[in-house]
C-alpha cells in the first residue's frame, strides 16, 4: 500500500506544542462544532514551535494502520468470489456519509447488508473501507469536512474493520530496545487533539508511539494483546469516562502481552479535578504533556 497515496496533497499548518489548556484539549470531543479554520487559529506559536499536526498524525499513522489491518481468523478467509457487483462510487459515498454521522449503527447496518446481499469481508475491508478512509483524507484536504467528522468517521470505520475480523498485526510481539507506547482515548470520547500531543512528546525522546483510536474497551485490550507495549497513555475527557476507567485498566493489564505494563492516565478532566491514579489501577497521573515522558521512564519496570 502507498502510503503516500493516502492523502495526496497535504498542506496543514502544524500545530503547537506548548501552552495547551484542557479546554483546548478537549474542544474536538464528541458533538463539538468546530471547524477547520477553528482548529488553525485555535493555536498560537512560530513555526519552530510547530512540531506536529493532527493531519499528519492521521496520514501517517492511522489510516495507514487501518488499511494495513489483516484478517485475525485465517480459518475464514473467503476466497469465494462476491455474489453481487462491488461497491459503487455512490454507495462509498452513501456509506461515507452515514460514517460521519451520529448513528453509529448505521453503518454496520449498511455493511451488514451488503454481506448479506454477497459482499465477502474481504471486499468490505479492500472496496468498502479503504476507499471510505482515502475520501475522508480528501475531504479534510478540501475542507468540506471538519476535524470532528473526520475523527468519527475513522472511529467508525476503525471499530466496522474488527467487527468483520480485521485487525492490525505488524507491530513487534516481543520486548525490544526501543520503548513503546499506546496513546488512546478512554471509551466515551472521540479526540485526537490531546493523545496526538503528547505522542509528539514521546517520538521526540526516542519511543516507538501508537495513537489508537478504537472506540471500546475490548478492542483497546485486543490491541496491547496484539503488540507489545511498555506503557499505555490514556487520555480522558469527561465524567463519564471515569465510571469504568478502573475496570479498563484492569483488562488491559491483564491481556497485555507485557505482563508488567505501565499505565498512564492524563486529560482534561484531571486538570479540574484532583484523583488519585491508584483508585483507577493505573502507575501515574500527567496533566502536563511535558512531563508524561519523563513520569512514563519513573514508572516503568526495573530489573
Amino acid at each position: 500500500m502507498n502510503q503516500a497515496a493516502i492523502f495526496p496533497h497535504i498542506k496543514r499548518l502544524a500545530m503547537p506544542l506548548f501552552g495547551l489548556t484542557g479546554m483546548a484539549m478537549s474542544m474536538f470531543s464528541r458533538g463539538a462544532a468546530a471547524s477547520n479554520e477553528d482548529f488553525r487559529s485555535s493555536f498560537q506559536g512560530t513555526p519552530d514551535e510547530c512540531q506536529a499536526s493532527i493531519l499528519a498524525v492521521i496520514e501517517s499513522e492511522i489510516v495507514p494502520r487501518l488499511l494495513k489491518a489483516q484478517r485475525t481468523d485465517r480459518s475464514h478467509l473467503s476466497l469465494i468470489p462476491a455474489s453481487r457487483a462491488l461497491p459503487t462510487p455512490q454507495e462509498v459515498a452513501a456509506f461515507l456519509e452515514l460514517c460521519i454521522g451520529q448513528d453509529p449503527a448505521a453503518a454496520q447496518a449498511f455493511v451488514d447488508r451488503l454481506l448479506k446481499e454477497g459482499l465477502n469481508t474481504e471486499h468490505i475491508f479492500l472496496d468498502l473501507i479503504t476507499p471510505t478512509a482515502r475520501a475522508l483524507g480528501v475531504r479534510w484536504e478540501d475542507d468540506t469536512l471538519d476535524f470532528t467528522q473526520v475523527t468519527h468517521g475513522l472511529v467508525q470505520l476503525h471499530a466496522i474493520t474488527h467487527a468483520i475480523g480485521f485487525a492490525y498485526e505488524e507491530g513487534p510481539r516481543l520486548q525490544g530496545e526501543i520503548k513503546r507506547i499506546m496513546i488512546a482515548s478512554a471509551p466515551g470520547s472521540e479526540h485526537l487533539l490531546g493523545p496526538t500531543i503528547v505522542a509528539e512528546f514521546f517520538r521526540r525522546e526516542g519511543w516507538q508511539v501508537v495513537v489508537e483510536i478504537s472506540p471500546s474497551a475490548k478492542e483497546l485490550a485486543q490491541a496491547v494483546a496484539g503488540e507489545w507495549f511498555d506503557t499505555v497513555g490514556l487520555s480522558v475527557s469527561i465524567n463519564h469516562q471515569l465510571q469504568d476507567l478502573d475496570a479498563l485498566v484492569a483488562k488491559i493489564r491483564h491481556q497485555s502481552r507485557n505482563p508488567r505494563i505501565s499505565v498512564l492516565l492524563g486529560g482534561p478532566i484531571f486538570t479540574v479535578r484532583e484523583f488519585q491514579a491508584s483508585s483507577f489501577g493505573a502507575d501515574g497521573i500527567c496533566t502536563d504533556a511535558k512531563d508524561a515522558v519523563a513520569l512514563a521512564v519513573a514508572t516503568l519496570p526495573t530489573d
